[in-house]
């Protein structure tokens, strides 16, 4: 399994902790927080040499969803 494959799993098992045990989102925010995720992962610029997304001097997520993704990375990681 390569790098962006082992990411998108790990983000995936990160959300699903997340509206799980903490959020109070509906399904949809859940999913729709994936598919986004998912999606940056799929274009990521850096392939498999990336590093972490917290450390890339390209920002990829739009600031709503930006947001959110660092309160589910807070709490799940």
């Amino acid at each position: 399994m390569n790098r962006i494959e082992k990411e998108k799993a790990m983000i995936v098992k990160m959300i699903d902790i997340y509206y799980k045990k903490a959020a109070h989102g509906t399904i949809e925010e859940r999913d729709e927080l994936k598919a986004y995720a998912l999606k940056r992962l799929r274009y990521c610029k850096f392939g498999n040499e990336k590093s972490f997304c917290s450390k890339c001097p390209i920002q990829c997520y739009a600031p709503k969803y930006k947001e959110k993704i660092k309160k589910v990375m807070k709490y799940s990681g």
